[in-house]
């Protein structure tokens, strides 16, 4: 089959205000041969949205040819569509008129009615013939980037260039709009390039997956032939012992390519102090009535409980009932995932369990106490760290180390402080300002403020949400070397089947919500510590992966499911 796309020698580099050069591409070189499925991946800040906004004619290479068919490009042109991570739509325009402004620019030719035909056909392929006259605000995350896919097909493009456009979604949505894309591969027969951050997306969708190497001056390192039969089911590849070997090759190479890691060894020890008690019990405050009921069982070691926890908010049509009948009991140093669907109430119990939601009924004790207030004994590591840009590292951690260690001396508080920046590998960024980080570099500082802290609970919300598959491996390791050490009792909210896997003792699945509950708890057998390498050779994970899928799939319905 010819080529369609042929890059040779691209390259790229930035000029900064004050005269610093940074080499993002270097020399890339790439034949993509017509309807072929390439995936793109690679590390944050490798140069990938550079590489495909040069193929998109948005920027020019400083060297290099990129010839579509044969002829160099010039600039944009509708034989390339493009969709970007974050849907660029028209809040004041329906579907149908965000589809139609493309297609009235870039079909002229056509008659009106021909224009319109055009656009519903579109629209209905993505799956949203239903909510053609429904604007931006009406719609789900994922039905606006539908949208714009739809957009860019309209404008019937040879080439469909996706940059990143799953990557903010929820797994349940991501996984949807995974299929609508292999739909448009198979029936308009496109090439299609796909930047992506997520390996298993690599491999259900593409032909082929061409690995960048690091920044700087980064360059195609490897291309690994996806020769997964198709059509490729993600429960089904999961018993693939072929696909099982490729994946693990996959990540082994990028595990290679990150081979420094960023897990350090600290300078300092940490000093022996605890910290102060901010919420002493008070000899008034008795335990709930359902608790003490509950301390007849047979169960002793009860670190952490919540006992028939239930969530309800007014709404204008009558109270909604998010979470319902909630029970699970916790050991001290026990480790729990905690993972479902979007919208299963997952966050909102991590939030009655850090006291920054009110409990509508039931209860939550930990080490003996209701939690009825947020303190600095339940940490918080949120999807997007909250740090005060105007501080540096060191004094975003110091916040909070200030206040629960009060009685420490001035120089065991800087220890402390210092200690985990260390651990989580900011050793040389103490004093980096948080405006000045990556966000792989402020959840880092996130981290070490939690641990820092000295927590009986580490509440921990999709932390790593927001970053790439590579990024997130990283601070996967960091934390499970942090709390190797600290042995902290915690629970982790993710949408990362594997992530699940690899840091919990359980994994607690939930319903679909409204109503959602515990559908099921898998105990992990996995030996401790674990390392990434050596769970993709264990059988036991490839099983334990299966459960948790065939749960997935089991609640992927309902009204979330639809609003994707």
């Amino acid at each position: 089959m010819a080529s369609i796309l042929t890059l040779k020698g691209v390259t790229k580099a930035y000029k900064s205000k004050a005269g610093d050069v940074t080499h993002v591409l270097d020399h890339i070189d790439l034949d993509v041969e017509e309807g072929e499925f390439i995936a793109i991946l690679g590390f944050s800040g490798a140069g990938k949205t550079t590489l495909i906004s040069a193929i998109a004619g948005l920027i020019e290479p400083d060297a290099g040819q990129i010839l579509l068919k044969g002829q160099p490009i010039d600039g944009p042109g509708k034989d390339r569509g493009l969709v970007f991570q974050s849907y660029s739509l028209f809040p004041w325009l329906t579907v149908e008129k965000n589809v139609a402004m493309a297609v009235d620019a870039v079909h002229k030719d056509r008659t009106a009615a021909e224009r319109a035909a055009l656009v519903r056909q579109k629209v209905e392929l993505v799956g949203l013939g239903h909510a053609m006259d429904r604007k931006p605000s009406q719609l789900s995350g994922g039905m606006r980037q539908r949208v714009s896919v739809a957009r860019a097909l309209a404008m019937e493009p040879e080439i469909l260039l996706l940059d990143e456009p799953l990557s903010a979604l929820d797994a349940l949505t991501r996984a949807k709009l995974q299929d609508e894309i292999e739909r448009i591969r198979k029936e308009e027969k496109r090439t299609i390039l796909l930047v992506t951050n997520d390996v298993d997306e690599a491999l259900l969708l593409a032909d082929r997956v061409a690995i960048l190497t690091p920044a700087p001056a980064a360059r195609i390192g490897r291309i690994f032939t996806v020769d997964v039969p198709r059509p490729r089911d993600r429960e089904a590849v999961n018993d693939d012992a072929h696909f099982q070997a490729l994946r693990r090759e996959i990540v082994s190479y990028l595990g290679e390519l990150n081979a420094a890691g960023t897990v350090g060894e600290s300078a300092v020890d940490l000093p022996n102090v605890v910290p102060i008690d901010l919420h002493p019990a008070k000899p008034e405050a008795a335990l709930p009535d359902a608790y003490v009921e509950a301390g007849k069982s047979a169960v002793h070691t009860r670190y952490l409980e919540f006992y028939k926890l239930d969530k309800v908010y007014p709404t204008p049509k009558g109270p909604l009932t998010v979470v319902e009948d909630f029970n699970l009991l916790m050991d001290k140093g026990e480790f729990v995932s905690l993972i479902g669907h979007s919208g299963c109430g997952k966050s909102t119990v991590l939030t009655m369990a850090a006291g920054l939601n009110a409990i509508s009924k039931g209860g939550i004790v930990l080490d003996n106490r209701e939690i009825t207030a947020a303190g600095p004994d339940k940490a918080v590591v949120f999807q997007a760290p909250s740090l005060m840009p105007w501080l540096t590292a060191r004094q975003n951690v110091s916040l909070g180390v200030e206040r629960v260690y009060p009685h420490a001396g001035k120089a065991e508080r800087c220890d402390i402080v210092d200690y985990y920046l260390d651990r989580v590998g900011l050793g040389d960024a103490k004093d980096k300002l948080a405006a000045e980080m990556s966000n792989g570099m402020r959840q880092r500082v996130g981290i070490a403020r939690a641990f820092a802290l000295s927590p009986r609970l580490l509440l921990l919300d999709e932390p790593f949400g927001m970053l790439d598959s590579l990024t997130r491996w990283d601070l996967q390791d960091v934390l499970v070397e942090t709390w190797n050490r600290t042995k902290v009792t915690a629970i982790m909210v993710t949408h990362d089947v594997d992530e699940a896997i690899l840091l919990a003792d359980r994994v607690v699945m939930m319903t679909n919500g409204p109503n959602a509950t515990i559908g099921k708890v898998l105990e992990v057998d996995l030996p401790r510590p674990r390392d990434r390498k050596a769970l993709l050779d264990d059988p036991k994970f490839y099983q334990y992966r299966q459960e948790v899928l065939h749960f997935l799939a089991e609640y992927d319905h309902g009204p979330g499911a639809k609003a994707a």
